[in-house]
This record gives structure tokens, sequence and C-alpha cells, in this order.
């Protein structure tokens, strides 16, 4: 009971000092203690209740009279209160009098600061909307002026820096609606601006290359001239041609009238010069800026490649004129330099490896056009023309790094054609210097003339320089023009070969080879053509075999020209050799063989008029009067060969040479033309009266050969030429038939010449003329006994002789 006590005196201090809400759990510890503790509880809350309010009680008394005195001395103050409180209702009232004036200041003060704050807000909304305004402006400036690649950097700023500060409003909201139009219209009106760019420079690319090509052709020659001068001063080249030399003078020239005349040469001018890029530049940035730099790389290479294909068509009579050919390396060149300028002043518009490709797709339509139209060209001129533009065409595309070998091998190839034109072009000059020669010897009257040909033709004869004027040159005019015509053509085979950047054995070796092809193929045809002409009569080809002779011999003269001309000794190894040699002895064997076909062809116009009467009964007596125009006629003709100027022991000893073929050849010719016209099948019969005619005109024949119409034969060499005839003419005069039945086929045979079918058909035709001339005669009677012994004996030996030829038929 004693314990419970405390507990409970506990638990009334937590429920006095503890928060209302938290007493439940300590009156809920009163229920868990002993049984009737809740009494005990109770009372003793009771007895705290009673003991709290004794105590309120004597607080109460304690201070009651202190209460008492403060409400009596509240009353005392009342009317005091009551006064001030009028007092103050008064000042109040005066106050809020005098402060609706204030008030009034007051709220216009506030309206005014609102204001200002508005002011201030907006002045602070302007200063973020004006930069945005005016770099809109700004944009719209430069869109009418046309600075486009501004416009895009201002539009760029717009939306990364200004309108994002701005952007709630709607004129902002416009704004960025507007500036993908904007781009648009920019990328539109650049594009416009590139296509005139191309249009223009596809106009311009002429001009352009035009530019480029003299000045790479300056700078050429520029260099051409100081390296001359460097090879005067040192000795070198000192037997360059007049042509060349005149061409150095020329190129001097130029260089310095181009110097004086133009005061702007120091100013070397380019594509940029001639041409705006800046639309390309504008249009490259453009799409750059905004992300389609790959579009605009793509249509731009496209369109260049569209051009390239219209520049490298030619037109097709290019081949006609120079201007032709220069236009369009002009066109060609003006536009790879664009390229070039392109390439170097951009950044991935134009690719090294893009331009190659391009200038090898473009090499190779070049060269086939090249080749086809060169081989139009029929004027070596025209050629050369085009050879010097293309080099310059080369040099000038190589200067900027294209690859051009293959412009220098086809260079080769229309080398092989100008040297063909070249032939053609001396075909006709030879052809012109032989029609204007009158074959005969150069006459010189002085010292003056003769020195004037000598400086022509490399002509030396110790024998003809001990004679006093006047005195005849061997050879004819031809022979010095031709020479000349030669050495022309070297230098014309050299202009085309300069500038190829060959050495100078090359060089020598294809001038040999043009010159080998002048002599070995068209001076040879114009030779064989000129020899085989109608009015070259003997005496023009005789004198031709002397002009042959002195071309042949002057072929080293024309080799040492063109070793002082290349400097390339003809010791050298790989040195090729002129070919006049074989050249020139066949023009001589043609010229011979035509001397001997012409003398034929005569010999034949002679026999053809011949008129026998192969039924005569006796012979005229005298030889037959075409044969004496014909013996004439080969009597006069070869005392022409007698009669040429023989300063020379070679041509004294080829003219007689020439002379006795050609007499041993009119001889034999004519022994064969006779046995022919005895033994033509549609000549039946013919009478002994005839035979004796036919007999005296070969006697004539015999005694021409034995007259020695040409010095040199060896006793009657030259009548055996009539051998033939004469032993069958021999037989039927004597009519010795059993000699020759007997001794036929013996090495001592009187008539060893005689063929027995020949004979047999002589006699087959004298047997018929026989009959004949039996049948005729009107007094055979007495006479018809001795005619029938003749024609048996006749008829005898024909059989002997078809026995004969049967056996040689056989035998063979």
């Amino acid at each position: 009971m004693a314990e419970s006590l405390p507990e409970h005196d506990r638990i009334l201090q937590e429920i006095e000092s503890t928060d209302t809400a938290c007493v439940g759990p300590t009156l809920r510890s009163v229920y868990d203690d002993q049984p009737n503790a809740h009494q005990k509880f109770m009372e003793k809350l009771d007895a705290c209740i009673r003991n709290h309010d004794r105590e309120i009680e004597k607080m109460c008394n304690f201070h009651h009279q202190g209460f008492v005195d403060a409400i009596t001395e509240l009353l005392k103050v009342r009317a005091d209160a009551e006064k001030l409180k009028v007092q103050v209702t008064d000042t109040n009232r005066r106050l809020q009098d005098a402060g609706k004036e204030v008030i009034s200041q007051t709220e216009e003060i506030i309206r005014c600061r609102v204001q200002q704050r508005n002011i201030t807000t907006v002045v602070e909304k302007l200063q973020l909307c004006l930069p945005v305004l005016e770099m809109y402006s700004k944009l719209k400036e430069q869109m009418n002026v046309k600075r486009y690649y501004s416009a895009l950097k201002t539009m760029e700023q717009l939306e990364n820096l200004y309108l994002p500060r701005v952007s709630q409003y709607r004129f902002c909201q416009i704004m960025i609606e507007n500036l993908p139009k904007l781009r648009e219209e920019i990328k539109e009106i650049s594009m416009s601006d590139l296509k005139d760019f191309l249009e223009s420079i596809r106009k311009h690319s002429d001009r352009i290359g035009e530019t480029a090509m003299k000045q790479a052709q300056q700078q050429k020659t520029f260099s051409t001239t100081l390296q001359k001068q460097n090879n005067v001063n040192y000795g070198r080249n000192m037997h360059l041609g007049r042509s060349r030399i005149s061409e150095s003078k020329n190129e001097m020239t130029l260089k310095r009238t181009f110097e004086d005349d133009d005061e702007h040469e120091d100013e070397v001018l380019t594509a940029q010069d001639l041409v705006d890029f800046s639309p390309v530049y504008r249009c490259l940035h453009i799409y750059s800026v905004l992300g389609d730099g790959e579009i605009f790389e793509n249509y731009y290479r496209k369109q260049r490649r569209k051009q390239a294909r219209l520049v490298l068509q030619p037109q097709s009579s290019m081949h006609e004129t120079v201007e032709g050919y220069r236009r369009y390396f002009s066109q060609i060149v003006g536009f790879f330099v664009v390229e070039d300028h392109i390439l170097h002043v951009t950044q991935g518009l134009v690719t090294r490896t893009y331009t190659d490709e391009l200038w090898n797709m473009a090499l190779s339509k070049i060269v086939a056009v090249l080749r086809t139209h060169s081989s139009y060209c029929t004027d070596p001129d025209l050629v050369l023309e085009l050879k010097n533009l293309i080099v310059v065409f080369a040099d000038t595309l190589q200067g900027y790094g294209f690859p051009v070998n293959r412009l220098f091998d086809l260079l080769f190839e229309i080398r092989d054609q100008y040297n063909e034109t070249l032939l053609k072009k001396w075909s006709g000059l030879f052809r012109d210097i032989f029609e204007a020669d009158n074959y005969s010897p150069i006459p010189v009257a002085n010292e003056e003339e003769y020195k004037i040909v000598i400086s022509k033709f490399p002509f030396q004869d110790p024998e003809l320089d001990k004679q006093s004027f006047p005195k005849k040159l061997p050879m004819s005019q031809s022979v010095p023009q031709i020479y000349m015509q030669v050495k022309e053509f070297i230098y014309a085979s050299l202009k085309f070969s300069e500038s190829l950047h060959r050495s100078s054995t090359e060089i020598d070796d294809m001038l040999r080879k043009s010159t080998n092809l002048l002599l070995t193929r068209t001076l040879s045809s114009c030779l064989q053509n000129l020899i085989k002409k109608p009015h070259i009569g003997l005496t023009e080809l005789v004198q031709i075999i002397i002009n042959t002779t002195h071309l042949e011999q002057a072929c080293k003269y024309l080799e040492d020209f063109i070793s002082n001309i290349t400097n390339i000794s003809q010791l050298t190894v790989h040195t090729a050799r002129l070919y006049g040699l074989s050249t020139f002895k066949d023009a001589r064997h043609a010229a011979e063989g035509e001397i001997y076909t012409k003398l034929n062809q005569k010999i034949d116009e002679f026999i053809q008029i011949a008129d026998y009467d192969w039924t005569m009964s006796e012979s005229d007596g005298r030889a037959s009067g075409y044969l004496m125009d014909l013996i004439n006629f080969l009597r006069s003709t070869f005392q022409v060969f007698t009669h040429l100027p023989n300063n020379n022991n070679d041509h004294a000893a080829m003219s007689g040479k020439v002379a006795q073929t050609a007499c041993m050849s009119a001889c034999q010719h004519l022994s064969m033309s006779l046995m022919q016209m005895l033994l033509d099948s549609e000549l039946k019969q013919i009478s002994m009266g005839a035979i004796q005619q036919f007999n005296l005109d070969v006697i004539q024949c015999e005694l021409f050969a034995s007259s020695e119409p040409v010095p040199g034969f060896q006793g009657d060499t030259l009548q055996l030429a009539f051998i033939d005839l004469r032993q069958l003419l021999d037989l039927f005069m004597v009519w010795d038939w059993s000699t020759y039945l007997a001794d036929y086929g013996q090495a001592t045979s009187k008539y060893l010449r005689v063929n027995p079918s020949t004979a047999l058909t002589l006699l087959e035709k004298v047997h018929r003329g026989m009959k004949d001339s039996s049948k005729k005669n009107n007094i055979f009677a007495q006479f018809r006994k001795n005619d029938r012994d003749k024609q048996k004996l006749i008829e005898t030996v024909v059989k002997q002789l078809r026995s004969l030829v049967n056996g040689m038929s056989q035998h063979t």
C-alpha cells in the first residue's frame, strides 16, 4: 500500500506536466497496476484537486484588494479617456483631411512608378528585340546586294544567338518560318549564278586557252633563244641551215617586238584575270554552309563533264585550216586551266584524282580526233603548223601538271603522215623539174656561171677544170635542182623534228629515214615515170643515165649535210646510211632498159611498114627502102652515143657500154623480127624471088653490123646477131639440102644454126609458092618435068625434116 502511493504521485505529476494529447499512456498505467488501484488513484486525484483549489483560493484572497484598487483607478481615468477619444477623433479627422492630397499624390506617384517600371521593362525587351530586327534588316540588305554568303552567316547568328532570346514574340516566329525560305532562295540564286558562270567559262574557254598557250609559247621561245645564243657563244651548231637561222632571228624579233609594244608585259594574265570565279566560290561556300556541299560538288562535276564532251567534239571542217585546230586546242586548254585553278583555290570541289580522270578521258578523245582529222591533211605546211600547235598545247598542259606523253607519241604518227605529205609535194616538185629540163649538158660561159652551178651542186672534175671557158658540165639542169630540193626536203623534215624532246641521235635517224624514203620511193618513182614517158627520146635517156650517176655520187655530201645539222658523226654505230646508190642504179638500169625498148619499138615501127611481095618471081636487085631507112636511123642513133661529152673516163666507159648493149640488142631484135616475118603463120607461101629480095635486106643488115656502128666490139661479134638468118637463107639460096641433112647434128655443120622446124616451116611455104607459080605459068609444059623433079625433092626433104622434128620432140 505504501508502495502504491508514491506511484500515484508520479502519475499525477506526469499528468500535470505532460501535454494533454500524451495523457493516454499515463492513464493506462493506472489500470494496469494492482486491483483497486483505480479507486485508490481516484481518491488520490480528488485529494490533489482539493489541494489545488485551496491554493487558488489562497492566491485570490491574496490579490483581491489590489484588483479592487485597480478597478477604482480605472473608473477615475474614464472621463479623461473620453476626452482623449474626442481629441484623437478630431485629430484623426483633421489628419485624414490633410492626408487626402498626400494620398492622391502618392497614388499618382505609384502610377508613375508603375509606368516607369513598364517603360523600363519595354526598353529591356526592345533592347533584346532591336538586335534581332537589326540583324534581320541586315539580312534583307545583304540579300538585296547579293551578299549571300554573309546573309547565311547572319541567318546563323539569328538562329543561334538572337532569336532564342525573344522566341516568345510572334514576329520572331514569322522570322523563324521565313529563314528556310530565304535559304532556299539563296540556293536557287547561287545555283543560277553558277549556271551563268558555267556558261560564261564555256564561251571564254578559247580565250583563256589562247592566252595560256601564248604565254607558254613565249616562254618556250625565250628559252629557245637563250639556248641558241649559248650555242653560238660556245661555237656549236655552226652548220645550221639558213631556214633555222632565219627562224631564230624571227623569234628574237618577235620577242623584242612583243616586249616593246606591250607595256603590261610584266603582268602575267591568269584565268582569274580573264574570268570572274566569284560565283563558284559563293556557291561553294553557300552550299557548304547549308550542309549540301556534296550535292554542289556532284552537280559541278557533272556539268563540267558535259562541257568537256562538248569541248572535245571538233568541227567537221577543223582539218581544213590551222585556225580550226587552234580554236579546238584553245578551248581544251581553257577548260583544263579553269579546272586547275578551281583545284588550287578550292578544297574538295575538284580533286587531283578527278582532274586526272577527266584528263585521261579527254586525252583519249583528243588523240582519236587528231589521228582522224590529221589524216585528211594533204598540205605539209598545215601538218607542220598542226605539229607546232600540238607541241604548244602539250607544253601548256604539261606546265599545269597534266601528263602529255601520249601527245608526243601521236606526233610520231603525224610525223610519218607529214613525211608522206612532204613526199607528195616533192614528187610534184621533181616532176616539174624533170618537165622543165632540156636534158642537155649545162653550158657555162665563164667562171661566175661555173661557181653558181657548183654552189648548188657538189661537182668536182679536175679534167674539166683544166678546160677553158666556155665549156659544158656533163649533167643537165635538173641535177643541181634535184640536189637543192633534197636539201630543202631535209630542212622541211627537220622542222617537224624540232621541239619533240628527242635526242640529236634520234633526230638524225629520223632525217636519214625520211631522206631515204624520198630517194628510194619518191625520186625513184619520178625517175621511173620519167623514163617511161613517150616523149623521152634516146638522147634524153642517155642524159638521164649521166644525171643519175652524178646524183649517186652526191649522196655522200647529203650524208655530210645531215651530220652537220644534227652534230651526229657518221662514224656512230647506229647512224643509218642513205640508200641513194641503189635508187640511182635502179634508175640507170631502167633507163638502159628503156633505151633498148625504144630502139626495139622503133625497129618494130619500121618492120610494120615493110611491104614485101612474097610472090615476086625475082628480086628488085636492091635492098628494101624501109630497111635502108631503118639502118640509117640506127646509124644516126648510135652516133649520138659517140658524140656525148665524155669529159670523165667513167662517163665514157658508161656511154660506151650502154651503146654496145643497145646496138647488140637492136641487131638481135632486128634479126628476130625478120625471122618472125618469114615464119609468120598468116604468110602461107613465099616465092624464091621473095627469098632473094629478103636475102638482099639481110645482107644490108650484115654490112651495117660489120661497119662497127659502135666502137668496142671484138671481131664479128655484132654480125653473129644475124647468123641464124644467114644460114637459113644460104640453105634456101644454094638449095643445099643434102649437105644440111647429112651434117645435121654435127658441130662442124655448115648450117648448125638452122633449126629443122624452122627450115620445115619455110620450105613448106616455098613449096606452096612453087605450086601456085606453076599453076599460073602458061608455058609450064616444057618445064613440067623439072618442076616435078623439084617437087619430089621437096617432098622428100619435107619428110626427112619432119622425121627430124619428130625425133627432137620425142627426145625432148
